[in-house]
């Protein structure tokens, strides 16, 4: 068993984020990474995305992302530049790492991996993204569809649906890209709950991320969930290619046929596949025998749980603003949660551990 001061678990953008300060800061502390390089879900997008937000707006604490400020980073850059990141800093991370139980102690936390290592701190901070768990809902029918059913995060590229009947259920901006992107070489249906929302990527001349970075600043996201918005980020782009039908938006359909599926309207149509781009849930499965969830949601105020001491959070959507589970928003909530973690580790201990825990 090896002990830190602060463990942090998941290597992503937010984990990095998180080991900066802990570094500046002397704390002594490990990153625990559940995959084979510390840098997130980046990995696992689709090979075509790139950054909503310019280069200028998407770097982590200490170090500026690399190239043009005024370009939109590929999935590509952003793999490279967390690479990067941890070696400039030179972040302990131990690879391989998937923590599958947290279990509370009197004056800190042991810490279960898949592998069976085991580990104990003073102080946990929660970091494995909100990206790393996807959502697909069940509807009626869906055991018997015969099609391809898979969510945005098994999506690459194109060329498998080249010539297929696909429908992208979703209206955020994944849903918007990959459904254009497969209209070049498909029959696509975007299918919506609601009309998409475009908002324009420039205002006034600026990228429209210029003026979004006061509102960053406003520690509301912890009770509107802004993080959450489904706003599309759009230079018009999108917005033509829905008009002229490439692809068509409709309103969500009610359930699966096994061929197909079934239309709001009560028509039916044969469907070769459906790709859900209906978001993720957080990755937090390891607290569940803790005090820290609640229906499986984190309990905390800007990252610092409320009812675990020495527990914190850093990447959650809308912890704390507008950008918090972004790479422009993780620094500065990992800056105002090691903060209260010093806080915590400057107190006294005043119980002794208990005999070491017995993993499920």
């Amino acid at each position: 068993m090896k002990s830190y001061e602060v463990l942090v678990i998941g290597g992503g953008q937010a984990g990095l984020a998180a080991g900066y300060f802990l570094r500046a800061r002397g704390v002594g502390f490990a990153i625990l990474e559940a995959g084979l390089e510390a840098v997130g879900s980046w990995p696992a997008y689709y090979d075509s995305l790139r950054l909503f937000s310019p280069a200028k707006h998407s770097s982590l604490p200490g170090m500026p992302f690399p190239g043009d400020p005024e370009h939109y980073p590929s999935r590509a850059e952003v793999i490279a530049y967390l690479r990067a990141y941890r070696q400039e800093f030179g972040l302990p991370v131990v690879l391989g790492a998937r923590v599958r139980k947290v279990v509370e102690g009197p004056e800190g936390f042991e810490l279960f991996t898949e592998s069976g290592a085991h580990f104990r701190s003073r102080a946990v901070i929660a970091a494995s993204g909100a990206y790393s768990k996807p959502y697909v809902p069940l509807l009626p029918g869906q055991q018997d569809f015969r099609g391809r059913v898979l969510h945005s995060s098994s999506y690459r590229s194109p060329g498998p649906f080249a010539g297929r009947r696909v429908v992208v259920v979703g209206a955020g901006n994944s849903a918007v890209q990959i459904a254009v992107e497969l209209a070049q070489v498909a029959r696509v249906s975007l299918a919506v709950r609601e009309p998409v929302a475009f908002a324009p990527k420039h205002v006034l001349g600026r990228d429209f991320h210029d003026w979004l970075k006061f509102v960053d600043r406003v520690p509301l996201g912890h009770r509107l969930n802004l993080g959450a918005s489904r706003l599309v980020w759009d230079n018009g782009e999108y917005r033509a290619a829905l008009e002229r039908g490439q692809p068509d938006q409709r309103p969500v359909f009610g359930r699966f046929t096994p061929a197909g599926v079934v239309w709001a309207d009560g028509s039916g149509e044969a469907v070769d596949a459906v790709i859900f781009a209906t978001g993720f849930r957080p990755n937090l499965d390891y607290l569940a025998g803790t005090r820290a969830l609640e229906g499986g949601r984190p309990l905390h105020r800007h990252g610092v749980s409320t009812t675990v001491p020495g527990l914190y959070y850093v990447g959650l959507p809308g912890q704390r603003s507008v950008a918090s589970a972004t790479l422009r928003g993780v620094g500065a909530d990992a800056a105002l949660v090691v903060r209260h973690l010093e806080a915590h580790l400057r107190r006294p201990a005043t119980r002794r551990l208990l005999p070491q825990p017995q993993c499920c």
